[in-house]
């Protein structure tokens, strides 16, 4: 049995199923993957789908361009299916969400700390990944976003080697606006919405992306991300706003402008203008508030692994997320304890997590099981995780991302300038 849809949905009763597979795992949950399409968008085919398959469901809804990581949090699509973005977990011949697994065992899974705070996982990650560059948009503000009883979403993006062997049409992202820009330079992009291309970008500047590095971007920042694949650990949240009308030749409906604005507002230029972090985006010093290099944890090359840390840093003086890149080298084992919950994802290579297999695969069916996904409880972390190469010639590569508030040790940013291993 090696395909999602030939297990049994459990709708019910699913604490002993929990407990079991984390008694058999080591407190770990395997995952099956969770697929996204964008009709607006245009596939990268870098997430290892079968070709066959970037249209799965159906061609309406747009190609696969998304593959989310220990998700609980829906897509905000529309025609979406009822658990389009909801990550399932494989418990034997079983699967149901991990949203309904943390809804029934909360504490036992993601920590009581978090769980009596938020009442769920609220961060998610995703790869993303586009031939070519979307359009200029920002995420809501919590307040903005709370407007349409929403909330904000803060996000960040690293660009894995492993994913980036092409960087397709346009490895370039435009982030906020060129200093000295006005409000009402803005607000004219918005009355040119019908005329042709509204201009936007030329208010912005664009930064060439380089594999092995990232940024760490705050609610209502202007950016039109570009064409190489990106992990992207972020708040659980899927609302935004395009501001740009027109990228490479295909039309932005304004319709995707103002899905997370109060009805009343979506023909009030001057609020759609106001949903701007206006300072964050004429920041003359932009890349040095927000560009971020690996940062390696300690010192443990000679151990046979090296951990680093690839998102750090705080938004508006909090930590919403965080994210670390663990290589294990051939043959190699080590034990790695973390202070709480995370999602990982197999980037490279083969191997053992606890009692579970890792494989990254090199290409994988829509309905296809993989064995490169897992959620590991905090008791878990906080008793470390045993890693283990099984192969002699490749490294074991993993991502993998935290909740808010789970690292205050993490690096500030800009911590990658004076690296010390």
């Amino acid at each position: 049995m090696n395909t999602v849809t030939k297990l049994k949905v459990a709708n019910k009763n699913i604490r002993p199923l929990v407990e079991n597979a984390l008694n058999e795992s080591g407190g770990l949950l395997r995952l099956a993957p969770c697929w996204v399409p964008r009709s607006f968008l245009h596939p990268g085919r870098r997430l290892k789908l079968h070709p066959d398959d970037l249209y799965a469901f159906g061609l309406n809804r747009g190609g696969i361009d998304e593959r989310w990581f220990a998700s609980t949090t829906p897509a905000a699509n529309e025609n979406r299916t009822p658990d389009e973005g909801l990550s399932y977990v494989v418990a034997g011949e079983q699967r149901f969400t991990l949203a309904d697994a943390i809804a029934d065992c909360g504490p036992e899974i993601i920590g009581r700390k978090m769980w009596t705070k938020y009442g769920r996982w609220p961060v998610y990650s995703k790869f993303f990944d586009n031939m070519g560059p979307i359009p200029h948009h920002m995420h809501q503000s919590f307040k903005h976003a709370k407007m349409v009883r929403q909330e904000g979403k803060p996000e960040s993006y690293y660009f894995p080697p492993q994913h980036n062997n092409v960087g397709n049409n346009f490895p370039y992202t435009f982030f906020g606006l060129e200093p000295g820009t006005t409000k009402a330079q803005l607000r004219k992009c918005l009355e040119d919405w019908n005329v042709g291309d509204n201009g936007i970008l030329d208010l912005s500047r664009a930064y060439r992306l380089k594999a092995g590095s990232g940024w760490l971007v705050g609610p209502g920042i202007l950016h039109a991300p570009g064409s190489l694949c990106t992990y992207e650990p972020q708040w659980g949240s899927d609302v935004f706003g395009m501001y740009q009308n027109l990228v490479e030749g295909r039309e932005v409906p304004w319709s995707l402008l103002v899905k997370d604005m109060p009805p009343e507002k979506h023909h009030d230029l001057d609020f759609i203008v106001s949903e701007l972090d206006w300072e964050a985006n004429v920041d003359p010093t932009f890349k040095e508030n927000h560009y971020l290099q690996p940062v390696p944890v300690a010192d443990t090359r000679s151990e046979g692994y090296v951990d680093r840390w690839i998102v750090y840093g705080r938004i508006n003086n909090r930590q919403y997320f965080t994210a670390k890149e663990l290589t294990v080298d051939p043959g190699a084992k080590c034990t790695v304890r973390d202070n709480g919950a995370y999602g990982l994802i197999t980037v490279q290579g083969k191997g053992r997590m606890n009692r579970l297999n890792l494989d990254c695969p090199k290409l994988i069916r829509f309905h296809e099981l993989t064995e490169d996904e897992v959620f590991c409880t905090e008791q878990a972390a906080r008793s470390g995780v045993v890693f283990e190469n099984t192969s002699s010639v490749e490294p074991l590569v993993m991502l993998r991302y935290f909740g808010p508030d789970v690292n205050p040790e993490a690096p500030s940013l800009g911590a990658w300038r004076n690296n010390r291993f």
